[in-house]
């Protein structure tokens, strides 16, 4: 069974960082472009950082410049480094897995920006 395994999640004040982690298993990592997604109460969840296995990245517009998506593929990792974290980045940070065929998602990881 594949599991995309989040961690890395808490609580931090305006402008510190976090680094999230994605550990996958069971799938051919390669074959899949990799993502974070996240989602805030009452909002639709939104796609914030993708990598593709050719190492192509894509950022949401308001995370460009502070945020930094990366894989491991000899652990099967994905990574997300946040840095100058503010209140709106605060949401419930999925990982996320798209293939040919399939898509997986981890279970979530909480990001809570607060002073």
């Amino acid at each position: 069974q594949v599991q995309l395994v989040e961690s890395g999640g808490g609580l931090v004040q305006p402008g510190g960082a976090l680094g999230l982690s994605c550990a996958a298993s069971k799938i051919v990592f390669s074959l899949y472009t990799m993502a974070w997604y996240r989602q805030a109460p009452g909002k639709p969840r939104e796609l914030v950082a993708a990598i593709t296995s050719a190492g192509t990245t894509n950022y949401l517009d308001s995370v460009k410049g502070r945020f930094t998506i990366s894989t491991d593929n000899a652990s099967n990792t994905v990574y997300l480094q946040m840095n100058n974290l503010q209140p709106e980045d605060t949401a419930v940070y999925y990982c996320n897995a798209l293939g040919v065929h399939f898509t997986y998602w981890g279970q979530g990881t909480q990001v809570t920006v607060s002073s």
